[in-house]
């Protein structure tokens, strides 16, 4: 591999080589005469090869360095233009930036808040990524991912980009007729509830309840089993059972009346999501405007304003 010292070498060589001249090389690389001098006899000395026939009056290539020079010259011009590009880039808001997250978040968090800022800046590219399991972002290439804030490893930068999350167990008015009361979590076990497969151990969703200071989960079984919320909320829209989701995907039916929430005393808050990702050097433009664009501020108590 080559070193920084060794490309640095290469460069005065072609710099003294096109110059022809260690004074006017010197002064473009911004060192010294005797010490350029002393840089190309070690890389002469390393390679075994002479590179630069020197006069008091003239430096010239070598057919050694002429070959040499050919080959480096163009390609240290390629490098040197892509640092300048990325060194361009950085205060340029463009590029992509991939994040996963469930689709509860993308559909209620990320979309709406993303939306308005790949309008205003169509040289960014955002790739979101729908899954409910707890992805290593680093090893599948993700910049970002989203998740519930106790669920967020402790190496990870977290943002909060939501308030608490208010859970809702729901069903239709159909299915509530003609079936037994629910007046506790333990009740839900003669039910036909619509289940959750979650993706990281295979297993299904216990449902987690909290009252008073009690917390519980209960296991509960039923006909469908669905690894997607929104279609949870059709089977109960549909009369097929009771669905455990987060209650504001389903607020504006539950006002509607075509569902009807059920244990509201025992339903929790879970942590809102975070926004999570591995470090907060060099961030490129684009993702710290997503950054920025998710970031969820507290409203203001006297003012109700965020």
């Amino acid at each position: 591999m080559m070193t920084k010292e060794k490309l640095n070498d290469l460069q005065a060589f072609v710099t003294v080589a096109k110059e022809r001249s260690f004074t006017r090389a010197a002064a473009i690389l911004g060192v010294s005469r005797s010490a350029l001098s002393h840089t190309l006899l070690g890389l002469e000395e390393r390679l075994g090869v002479r590179l630069l026939i020197r006069t008091t009056r003239s430096v010239s290539p070598t057919d050694a360095g002429n070959r040499l020079l050919t080959v480096l010259a163009p390609r240290l011009d390629e490098i040197e233009s892509e640092l300048t590009s990325l060194r361009a880039s950085r205060d340029k808001p463009a590029g992509s930036v991939r994040i996963t997250a469930n689709d509860h978040a993308i559909v209620t968090v990320l979309w709406p808040r993303l939306q308005p800022l790949l309008r205003q800046h169509p040289a960014i590219k955002i790739e979101f990524s729908v899954g409910y399991e707890l992805t290593d972002i680093a090893a599948q290439q993700f910049d970002a991912g989203v998740r519930m804030g106790d669920q967020v490893d402790k190496d990870m930068i977290a943002v909060r980009i939501t308030p608490d999350v208010q859970m809702a167990v729901v069903a239709s008015a159909d299915y509530l007729a003609v079936r037994s009361p629910i007046t506790r979590p333990a009740d839900l076990m003669e039910h036909n509830c619509i289940n959750l497969r979650l993706p990281t151990h295979g297993a299904l969703y216990a449902w987690e309840f909290e009252s008073r200071g009690q917390k519980l989960n209960v296991r509960v079984d039923g006909q469908t089993v669905f690894n997607n919320t929104f279609l949870m909320i059709q089977a109960a829209l549909d009369g097929m059972g009771i669905a455990y989701v987060p209650r504001n995907l389903v607020e504006e039916y539950i006002e509607t009346e075509q569902l009807k929430p059920i244990l509201t005393d025992w339903c929790p808050q879970f942590p809102g999501y975070y926004l999570y990702y591995p470090s907060r050097q060099h961030l490129p433009v684009a993702f710290e405007l997503v950054i920025d664009a998710l970031r969820w501020h507290k409203p203001d108590l006297k003012t109700g304003f965020l």
